[in-house]
């Protein structure tokens, strides 16, 4: 996934699509799955409701 995925443009503002890891910090963020939330890096994963 490039990393334009990661970012939304609107205006003069800079959005971020995908939540990032509470662990690792800024640059870190969860992979989206059909039923939960992970990171790559740490392994933390939150699963949705």
């Amino acid at each position: 996934m490039a990393v334009q995925d990661y970012y939304k443009v609107s205006g003069d503002k800079l959005e971020r699509t995908r939540q990032i890891c509470p662990r690792c910090g800024e640059g870190v963020f969860l992979a989206e799955h059909k039923n939960r939330r992970t990171c790559g890096k740490c392994s933390y994963t939150e699963f949705k409701k």
